[in-house]
């Protein structure tokens, strides 16, 4: 299990070092993310697409709320069935499960327009030119790194630490 955290570097080659630095601490680079105003060296690793926008959260809460409308409208349509149907429990399963996917799919579609709602606390220093850093570690290396980075660069500033996410939501 990894805990997300957020650092704002003053600039691009202070998080050149960072990189090497995490690198060094044996943080795989597939567990880090930079993200700047202007273009990156092509060696520093960029956010993706999942990363700037909010398309995983706008897809996981489109599933609830079409599950819970798909349900509904399953429950009403065996309560008041049309002339010559019938719908039993199978059904309403069925339709909830339409409603999830038609939701998440919406949603989601919706979603991957909008900068991502967790990055809007550093969208202005990022402006100015400052670079964030995402970096996901250990459980039990938190505290290690966090430590390591403030003894070694005051400078860069703790941007705080995603809440835990469940492997099965």
């Amino acid at each position: 299990m990894r805990r997300r955290l957020y650092f704002m570097l003053p600039d691009v080659p202070s998080a050149r070092a960072m990189l090497d630095e995490l690198l060094l601490a044996r943080i795989e680079i597939g567990h880090m993310r930079f993200m700047a105003r202007d273009a990156l060296p092509s060696d520093m690793p960029d956010v993706n697409f999942m990363q700037k926008t909010d398309l995983v959260h706008g897809a996981q809460l489109g599933v609830v709320i079409g599950a819970i409308v798909g349900l509904g409208a399953g429950v009403f349509l065996t309560l008041f069935p049309v002339d010559g149907m019938t719908l039993r429990t199978a059904a309403i399963l069925l339709v909830a499960l339409g409603g999830a996917i038609f939701g998440g799919w919406a949603s989601g579609m919706n979603a991957a327009a909008v900068p991502n709602s967790r990055l809007k606390p550093f969208a202005a220093r990022i402006e100015q030119g400052q670079v964030l850093l995402i970096v996901d570690v250990p459980v039990r290396r938190v505290e290690e790194i966090e430590e390591m980075i403030a003894k070694r660069h005051p400078e860069i500033s703790f941007g705080g630490m995603e809440p835990p996410m469940l492997a099965f939501p």
